[in-house]
């Protein structure tokens, strides 16, 4: 029988392993020596929460599904009807194509054709790979349509990083962002602001608690290498993720909304290269001019202390 994200490919390096599946090109686990890293589902039960999808080409939410491109007004399906909102993409719930595959890295590739509210050709690929460096994943797309004209394109990634066989609350988190954004009832932003002095301030690691969280960032820190880096560590464990250059943005949801038995187990951190409600704000906005690519990547890292 088939599982319900379709075919799994599962990567080993050394005492590394990972499960990407056809539907969505998503990451459904990733464990070092047997511990889960990431909080993933099973092989048997539908995505739920997002976990691991791929977002594109916008992740989060666009306000009533509309937005407005060289002066068209353009209408999407509003996939978050309780919201009004369309909610990450086009592309994570359709069948993906592997196009290569070693036994610790797979590339999936995808073609996003016209529909309702979104007149471009994309082609996307995703590529994972195992190493001694972790667990790094890659997006790129391509405007490929003729005569359409420029696109507006956004990424973004749903990985929940897996509280320690504990709960969020315990989670030291490390936010390396000196910018928020305000949401309203519908998970729009309303406005950027500070994150000093306000609850969602993480630059210095400290304690989660009873914090709920679905909170977008941005201005992010970076070391040498241009790479924001996310922590959130525990007694003797630690897991990081980074971030290059080409994602500017990140959200931050701790899972209040999910079912019972999967709440807050699992730290989404999402790497983005835009805002929330990008297609109608512009806000980090990437513009693929006929023909042009856009590529960004991130990546996950465990320790043990």
């Amino acid at each position: 029988m088939p599982a319900p994200s379709g075919r799994q490919i599962r990567l080993v390096h050394g005492e590394q392993e990972a499960v990407v599946t056809e539907v969505g090109a998503g990451l459904r686990t990733y464990a070092v020596n047997g511990t889960a890293v990431i909080d993933g589902y099973d092989e048997t039960e539908m995505c739920s929460g997002g976990r691991g999808q791929v977002l594109m080409p916008w992740p989060n939410r666009l306000g009533d599904g509309r937005f407005e491109w060289a002066g068209r007004p353009l209408q999407t399906a509003l996939t978050e009807p309780e919201n009004g909102n369309a909610i990450h993409g086009l592309v994570r719930w359709d069948t993906w194509t592997v196009a290569d595959q070693s036994s610790s890295t797979v590339r999936l590739e995808y073609r996003l054709y016209p529909q309702p509210g979104w007149p471009w050709i994309l082609d996307l690929s995703m590529s994972y790979a195992l190493s001694g460096a972790g667990l790094e994943i890659r997006g790129r797309a391509v405007n490929v349509a003729a005569g359409v004209g420029d696109c507006p394109f956004g990424a973004g990634w749903h990985p929940y990083l897996a509280a320690f066989d504990g709960r969020v609350d315990d989670l030291v988190l490390t936010v390396p962002a000196r910018t928020t954004y305000e949401a309203d009832a519908r998970g729009l932003p309303v406005r950027s602001l500070p994150v000093s002095g306000t609850p969602v301030d993480f630059r210095t690691g400290r304690r989660i608690g009873d914090l709920r969280l679905d909170t977008a960032y941005t201005e992010l820190d970076r070391d040498p290498a241009g790479r924001a880096v996310i922590e959130i560590s525990g007694e003797n464990r630690s897991t990081r993720l980074w971030m290059d250059a080409a994602c500017t943005h990140l959200m931050v949801f701790s899972g209040d909304t999910l079912p019972a038995a999967e709440r807050r187990l699992g730290l989404a951190v999402e790497p983005m290269t835009c805002a929330p409600n990008m297609l109608q704000s512009g806000d980090g906005r990437v513009v693929l001019e006929e023909g042009e690519s856009f590529e960004a990547g991130w990546g996950v890292k465990a320790a043990y202390r």
